[in-house]
């Protein structure tokens, strides 16, 4: 699903009522547990946390005038979709999430190269993402991007 709108509370409005809280709560446990420096807007239609220009002024490779983006989440057509780039990019935090999941959640992993899917929202592990969250700084996300460029 995609939305016209420029800011994530304009998201958050523009979604079905039903998955309003489900993203909220999303949007709280990312800013919660997310390292300092990465900054919350609006980017490729979803909410998104990037690494600002003020850190990383080369920005995305594929438009550089973008900020480096890191996690996003969106409410899509089927589910409710968590990108995490950090987990696309280090497979010892592929591994990390993919075995702490099977531990707290009873349902199988939906999961893309940096899309984990969530049909059931009783199914998402707010704790888990919050965990995951902690796990890399702007600085060690921008040392792994450069590495994978």
């Amino acid at each position: 699903m995609q939305f016209n709108v420029k800011t994530v509370q304009e998201y958050i409005e523009a979604i079905p009522v039903e998955r309003k809280p489900i993203i909220q709560k999303f949007r709280k446990t990312i800013l919660d547990n997310l390292p300092k420096g990465f900054e919350e807007e609006m980017s490729y239609g979803m909410i998104g946390y990037v690494v600002p220009h003020s850190l990383y002024p080369s920005g995305y490779h594929v438009n550089p005038d973008l900020p480096l983006p890191f996690i996003s989440i969106a409410s899509q057509k089927n589910n409710i979709a968590l990108y995490h780039m950090g987990i696309y990019s280090d497979s010892e935090l592929l591994e990390w999430f993919k075995n702490e999941y099977q531990k707290t959640v009873s349902t199988k992993l939906d999961m893309g190269k940096s899309c984990i899917r969530f049909k059931n929202p009783k199914n998402i592990p707010f704790t888990l993402i919050g965990e995951l969250c902690k796990k890399m700084s702007p600085q060690e996300w921008i040392g792994l991007y450069e590495k994978s460029k």
